[in-house]
């Protein structure tokens, strides 16, 4: 799983639909997912520390999670099916844990009003993500394929012979 960010909200250029991007801690990744404009405005508001003037939804329920002494440990987005993100609340009363179902909007908007993290599922990333510095991705792409060309058929025999046991040169003097 890779911690992340809400970077902002963006509108959809064809659409006009809202967009909450989230960003991965090294800024390498952004994950665009598109909202409701309900929800954009809930996570617009939480970013902004604009507390309404009477519970909105997920004030609402940040506040029964007081109320009732629970922790949302954590958000977890783990799955892209058809298009669509599926996300957990992970809470917490006492030792005693459970995931609830919720729509990453809801989960994300409920995360900022309690200071939780964001997390995401990296086979989520790898299907959805957006690379944020491609000179960075392209940087470590021809590093690798430097490490791939440098490669030598002797560095698998030494490696596997350090696992089993086994002494090679390095280790015999």
């Amino acid at each position: 799983m890779v911690e992340m960010k809400v970077a902002g909200i963006a509108l959809d250029a064809a659409s006009r639909t809202p967009i909450v991007l989230l960003r991965d801690t090294a800024d390498r990744r952004a994950l665009p997912i598109y909202i409701g404009p309900d929800q954009a405005k809930a996570i617009i508001s939480a970013m902004e520390d604009r507390p309404p003037p009477r519970p909105l939804t997920h004030d609402l329920m940040a506040n029964l999670l007081q109320a009732w002494e629970m922790t949302l440990e954590k958000v977890i987005v783990h799955s892209l099916q058809d298009g669509t993100f599926y996300a957990v609340l992970c809470v917490r009363q006492g030792d005693v844990q459970k995931d609830i179902d919720a729509r990453p909007s809801d989960a994300i908007a409920l995360a900022l009003r309690t200071d939780s993290p964001i997390w995401v599922m990296e086979e989520v990333i790898a299907d959805a993500s957006v690379p944020v510095d491609r000179d960075a991705d392209e940087a470590e792409q021809a590093a690798f394929r430097d490490f791939l060309a440098n490669l030598r058929p002797e560095d698998f025999s030494e490696r596997g012979n350090r696992f089993q046991g086994e002494p090679t040169s390095e280790s015999e003097s």
